[in-house]
């Protein structure tokens, strides 16, 4: 890239950042990321190439390091300098190559740049504003930090997988392991969180002239993106059972077997005749109320969908009872009958069939679950360019993932493809005489965002004078305010009781007794609990570090107050449905001219742009009409088994605090404000990963392996029961020497010599035979010491962590501070996860600004409305009168 075009930021997000790459896994999905917001990203590899080009699979399943899928999908857009770092030549390459970057990604080893004497003070010699993001598999100090994993490991030891899995039998016992999301979900959450503070960092460096040490670990990543089974512990001590395809639920009383057949009465998923499967996502039926008006509850919904199919009232009735009784509908075995009726009627149905659509007509958050494949053709996809065609110069042209939002006038990179080894090297060393200097001091800063503010850390913020208008719902949308209220914007939600954010009623409630009775709990706290909006642990942690406001938009002086906000305010994001704020007077043309430059960033199941934009989605119907729950659970004749949680809602959350970050930064370089349509389906079709290019390059679709090794070839590979309840550990061996060392801790000598386990390759070829071995040596060990001696010898295992594992015992987040206590003005002082990306200048802090939990409902009105509205005590005394605030 030369320096015109370095200095050009217009066309995209970051057009004119330049990131240098040392990465595999750990760190490829965030290079990736930065490439598609229009980052100029070098890969620097090593002679032969980076080892992730040795993943499978393969272009026609012949291994070659150009030939990689694996590769091609995580490092599309960048380009490929092959140098030799052991070598003086080769360093003073890459020395000069770094005074012209903004960012370093490097996933090395701690000492692996600092022993060619190319460590952090050496690097802030040459380029002192340079942005050092480090991931690191457990980070840089601590009792874990020399520790080993993959993918699996880290989820084990996340807590991802004791979410994920099969339901029960009917004993309430597991005779299943808990199963791991396929696709290297691990390193796309840490990813995430990278991207998203180093765009921070950029955007610090704009008004501080300061570069800075990030650290994201992965470990810390994945522990803090489980959903309910977190707070749910942290408040009332209660642990959760897995559930296909479903949330993992709270076992808020009696034994695990009342859970389980609990859970076996209310089914998660439904089989069609055709052998599909459908999520009618029975676990909101439970008489919700009127959705559109004149269509009735959800139980007539749903009785209306059976009928259309042909049914008559004595079948249904024959079923239900009187389904009509509004007494009957109250008690628990109306719902086990419903389900009956519900089965019984999709077991009729032909995929085809598409009653889910009529079920989202009636308002009802049914979904098919698509295989990854079967969203490339859809309408609704290509209008959101979600997959692009991709020439590999003359390997043929192929399908790839493309873009993970839509923006107007930005459009998200569509090439070129990955490169060949060392494809660039000679372009980008020539490139190094144009010089490329950092941008100076952005010249469309507002001078708020130039008066420096403390955290209680003792550090700047980040975000010091960015004001955000938060109107957004749960946790998929409200989640990404709390990142940037961390990084010290002013995050204010907008919420009124007419229309308030569900999460207020949600899991993880306060006891009565608050902390004092949770801490003297030694079993699961039983409810029911207080009533109120200010007592969910859960909404609290979402929002923490927020300003609260009540104000009714669907009134005229509602949205006057609105407009006297957004006018002062840099970012503004919603989560409506599609089309809502657009007809309340507020689409981005109308934004535009309230504030011109300002960044507006949407969110929805499936977007505003394209023909399924209407369509109502939860975290578990999101990840179903993605692909990824399809691509998690044991190989057929085992149905999908899902991804245990909301994973969806925390990635839409991610995302959209990407999109904020990204759209802050262009703006403070350029001036110029611009719209971002999130879709929450989108978020889960850009993870499906090397999926749709298998489909593409060698016609082969997604088939499930349950917790086997994927692309990085490893025997064993897989989750395995110890002693003790539900106590499971995932183990990895990718290499002779995790063999060897695995033989000595855990198996029988004899292991060693025979001849269907000498080599890995043998090894993978006879993988029932050595899970069988592994599951009865394992049986017999307890799996905290056995991991202790594993991880002794350099091989990767990990516990499968519970959430008390992670929240009471675990050494390692302890020592990373995962965890602040925040104090909540109605139900007090409370642990919350914290930020997992740590940045030396200008730290994270989960309390923001104002150093608190999240607000109580309407908490700061009367503030908010004084100092930024400047609205008088008397006119908004009116205001109240009228129910407007």
């Amino acid at each position: 890239m030369g320096s015109t075009d370095r200095d050009d930021s217009s066309g995209s997000f970051l057009r004119g950042v330049r990131v240098i790459e040392i990465a595999d896994e750990l760190g490829e999905y965030c290079g990736k990321v930065l490439a598609g917001l229009g980052a100029d990203v070098v890969k620097i590899e090593p002679i032969g190439g980076e080892s992730t080009r040795r993943y499978g699979p393969f272009l026609g399943d012949e291994p070659d390091p150009d030939c990689s899928l694996y590769f091609w999908h995580y490092n599309f857009g960048k380009r490929s300098v092959v140098l030799d770092l052991e070598d003086a030549a080769g360093r003073a390459a890459f020395e000069k190559l770094l005074v012209t970057a903004d960012v370093l990604l490097d996933t090395r080893p701690l000492s692996c740049l600092a022993d060619l004497g190319l460590g952090y003070e050496r690097l802030s010699e040459l380029n002192p504003g340079l942005i050092y993001a480090r991931v690191s598999p457990f980070g840089d100090s601590g009792p874990w930090a020399n520790f080993q994993a993959n993918d699996l490991v880290h989820l084990a030891l996340g807590g991802m997988v004791m979410n994920c899995g099969y339901d029960a039998n009917l004993m309430g016992e597991y005779d299943t392991p808990p199963v791991a999301p396929q696709m290297w979900h691990a390193y796309h959450v840490a990813g995430e969180m990278t991207a998203i503070h180093i765009v921070a960092a950029l955007s610090y460096r704009l008004v501080s002239g300061v570069g800075q040490q990030l650290s994201t670990s992965v470990h810390e990543a994945v522990s803090a993106n489980t959903e309910q089974d977190t707070p749910d512990w942290i408040y009332t001590r209660q642990p959760h059972v897995r559930r296909t395809c479903g949330q993992s639920a709270a076992q808020t009383v009696g034994s695990p077997l009342v859970a389980a057949r609990r859970a076996a009465t209310e089914p998660t998923i439904m089989r069609t005749k055709d052998g599909r499967w459908l999520l009618p996502y029975t676990s909101y039926i439970k008489v919700q109320g009127t959705v559109k008006a004149g269509q009735g509850d959800a139980v007539d919904r749903l009785v209306a969908i059976v009928k259309d199919s042909g049914a008559d009232d004595d079948y249904i009735a024959g079923i239900l009872g009187d389904y009509t009784d509004p007494a009957r509908r109250e008690r628990p075995e109306f719902v086990s009958a419903l389900n009956i009726l519900l089965e019984r009627f999709i077991a009729r149905t032909q995929s085809g069939d598409a009653v889910w659509l009529k079920a989202q007509e009636l308002g009802l958050a049914w979904a098919p679950i698509l295989r990854p494949d079967e969203n490339v053709a859809n309408d609704h996809w290509e209008a959101r360019e979600a997959f692009i065609e991709v020439d590999h110069r003359g390997l043929g042209t192929f399908t790839e993932v493309g873009a993970k939002w839509v923006a107007p006038g930005l459009p998200w990179r569509t090439g070129p493809a990955a490169p060949r080894v060392g494809e660039h090297t000679a372009e980008v060393l020539a490139d190094l005489a144009d010089g490329g200097a950092q941008p100076g001091p952005g010249p469309y800063l507002p001078e708020r965002r130039r008066q420096a503010r403390t955290s209680a850390l003792g550090k700047p913020f980040a975000l010091t004078g960015v004001r955000v208008i938060d109107i957004s719902w749960a946790l998929a949308s409200a989640g990404a305010g709390r990142y940037l209220a961390a990084l010290g914007a002013e995050v204010i939600k907008v919420e009124h009781e007419s229309k308030i954010d569900g999460m207020r009623r949600g899991y993880g409630r306060a006891p009565e007794g608050g902390r004092a009775e949770r801490d003297r709990a030694t079993a699961p706290i039983a409810v029911p609990f207080p009533e109120g909006l200010n007592r969910s642990g859960a909404f609290m942690e979402i929002n923490a570090g927020k300003l609260g406001i009540s104000l009714d938009l669907k009134s005229d002086e509602g949205k006057d107050v609105l407009r006297r906000l957004l006018g002062d305010a840099d970012i503004v994001i919603e989560g409506f449905s599609p089309g809502t704020f657009e007809r309340m007077g507020f689409g981005y043309e109308v934004l535009k001219q309230i504030k011109k430059d300002i960044v507006y960033v949407q969110q929805s199941g499936m977007g505003e742009r394209g023909v399924y934009g209407r369509l109502r989605t939860f975290g578990p119907s999101a990840q179903a009409l993605s692909g990824l729950s399809d691509m998690s659970g044991l190989a057929e004749p085992y149905g999908p088994a899902g991804i245990g949680y909301s994973y969806l809602d925390w990635f839409g959350a991610y995302q959209m605090a990407l999109a904020m970050m990204a759209g802050l930064y262009r703006r403070e370089r350029t001036g110029e404000g611009c719209w971002i349509d999130s879709a929450q389906v989108q978020a889960g079709i850009y993870l499906t990963g090397t999926a749709t290019l298998d489909y593409s390059a060698n016609g082969r679709r997604w088939q499930r392996r349950g917790n086997r090794a994927g692309g990085r070839p490893a025997a064993p590979h897989g989750i395995y029961r110890g002693l003790g309840h539900e106590r499971w550990i995932a183990v990895a061996a990718h290499t002779e020497h995790h063999w060897k060392a695995l033989v000595e801790v855990v198996g029988d000598p004899a292991w060693a010599f025979d001849e269907r386990l000498v080599d890995l390759q043998r090894r993978d070829a006879n993988r029932s035979y050595l899970d069988g071995l592994m599951s009865d040596a394992v049986s017999k060990r307890d799996v905290f010491e056995l991991m202790r001696q594993l991880q002794e010898r350099g091989v990767p295992a990990g516990v499968c962590q519970t959430a008390e594992d992670r929240c009471e015992h675990d050494p390692q987040l302890k020592h990373l501070g995962w965890m602040t206590e925040l104090t909540q003005s109605e139900i007090g002082t409370w642990p919350v996860k914290g930020v997992p990306t740590k940045m030396s200048a200008t730290p994270p802090y989960i309390g923001g600004l104002h150093d608190r939990h999240g607000p109580s409902y309407g908490e700061d009105t009367a503030y908010v409305l004084s100092t930024i509205a400047g609205i008088s005590a008397a006119e908004q005394g009116t205001l109240r009168d009228r129910g407007v605030i």
